[in-house]
């Protein structure tokens, strides 16, 4: 195995793109050590990742996001947002937050939330006062909650891995984003009213019911996808293609912005995305396969957690794992690397799938924004032109508040299995 590491911390430092990182140095460590190995196990392996019937609600997800991304959608939500708080100390860093709440409703990705919501907000906090570092963690770190309010990718790919309802799952995500939506919002009065910045004038009674009928439309979203799977009306993937469909309406209807141009160049962004996001999803499947194969967990579990570990112990140990796993590869990997690894410890201690599926995906979150190698901070990189030191500047803060989230959810599991215990018992 020393052989594929290297091989991947070589590709790395050169450059590659993370998938060929992975398969190229699969092949490799199978060419070398293993040369008879017939290689149409891993081209089967990578077809078997990609073939799960509840990723098709992936592209459309991510369809969906585009659309609106392109339109008018981004700017009325954070237009109705400011209205509301905008005047009040941190207002703006708070209009970041719940308009990246808010979106993470309506994409599901925190790439596409960076560039929706970072880009129309990043200028209004440098024009009120906030230091450029403190506008860029804020915007990757808020950007983050967009990967536990559904719809979430993370958890459609934690669902299909480990074989939990992703309908569950959606609804776990809520009271936790919801939560470090008011984390991240204290911190931000707090750091206001420490660096006495921010105040912007308070808006008139007209201004907000303008901003309110303009801005409402898009807070269908969530009553679409949330309220649709738990009235079972849809499943996950029904949800992802009504989605698509309101998006559709929303931008070419109702805010009329939406042209034959704007919609080809977004199918074939989405297009773009979509094969980026499921050959990742084939080559975590090959990578986890071939460690499987080479019994590495086997060997490895027992002596990291013992012959006889408590469901804490297990817990704790799959958070650090996920934590560390993150802050170097795309969550998507790791998802699925360390789901199998994990999973005979999770199902003999009992531990419930949605309560773990929760912390995986805001440890996925967590390690989106987190240096070296966050996708988030490359993004914001990519957007905003300012340098990787600049971007990483103000991370601390947000990446403690989110450590703190995880300890309250291990603490109190009930932030994360009260929305699916009892909404999915009532609503079927």
């Amino acid at each position: 195995m020393t052989l594929m590491w290297v091989s991947m911390v070589v590709m790395l430092l050169v450059g590659f793109p993370f998938m060929v990182l992975i398969l190229g140095s699969l092949i490799l460590q199978l060419e070398v050590n293993m040369p008879a190995f017939n290689m149409t196990v891993i081209v089967q392996q990578v077809l078997t990742g990609m073939s799960p019937p509840a990723l098709q609600a992936v592209p459309m997800f991510i369809l969906g996001a585009s659309i609106l991304t392109s339109g008018q959608a981004a700017r009325r939500l954070i237009n109705m947002v400011r209205v509301a708080v905008g005047h009040i100390p941190g207002g703006l860093p708070i209009t970041t937050n719940a308009s990246c709440t808010l979106f993470g409703a309506v994409s599901g990705s925190t790439q596409a939330t960076v560039a929706a919501i970072g880009g129309t907000m990043r200028p209004m906090l440098l024009e009120a006062g906030y230091k450029s570092s403190f506008t860029l963690g804020l915007i990757i770190n808020a950007s983050d909650i967009a990967l536990l309010i559904p719809p979430s990718i993370g958890f459609i790919v934690y669902g299909v891995v480990t074989s939990t309802s992703v309908g569950k799952l959606f609804l776990a995500g809520i009271l936790p984003g919801i939560m470090i939506f008011l984390l991240f919002s204290i911190y931000s009065y707090v750091y206001s009213r420490v660096m006495n910045v921010g105040t912007a004038p308070k808006a008139t009674r007209q201004e907000r019911w303008t901003a309110f009928k303009e801005g409402f439309p898009v807070l269908g979203f969530p009553v679409i996808i949330v309220g649709g799977i738990y009235l079972g009306i849809f499943s996950p993937t029904e949800a992802a293609a009504a989605a698509v469909l309101y998006a559709l309406f929303l931008e070419g209807v109702v805010y009329r912005t939406l042209t034959w141009k704007i919609l080809v160049k977004v199918l074939l962004d989405t297009g773009v995305i979509t094969g980026v996001v499921f050959v990742l999803v084939g080559a975590g499947q090959a990578f986890s396969w071939l460690i499987s194969f080479m019994k590495i967990p086997q060997a490895v579990m027992p002596v990291i957690l013992g012959t006889d570990p408590t469901a804490l112990k297990v817990i704790i140990v799959i958070v650090v794992a996920y934590f560390v796993a993150c802050m170097f590869v795309d969550p998507i990997v790791a998802i699925y690397v360390f789901s199998p690894i994990f999973a005979p410890y999770v199902r003999n201690l009992g531990i419930d799938p949605v309560f773990l599926g929760t912390l995986v995906t805001l440890q996925a979150a967590i390690g989106s924004a987190t240096p070296p190698f966050g996708c988030d901070i490359f993004t914001a990189q990519l957007i905003f032109r300012r340098p990787y030191l600049e971007v990483i500047g103000h991370t601390l803060p947000f990446i403690l508040i989110l450590i703190l989230a995880t300890a309250l959810i291990i603490m109190f599991p009930g932030i994360a299995t009260f929305l699916p215990n009892t909404m999915m018992s009532v609503g079927g």
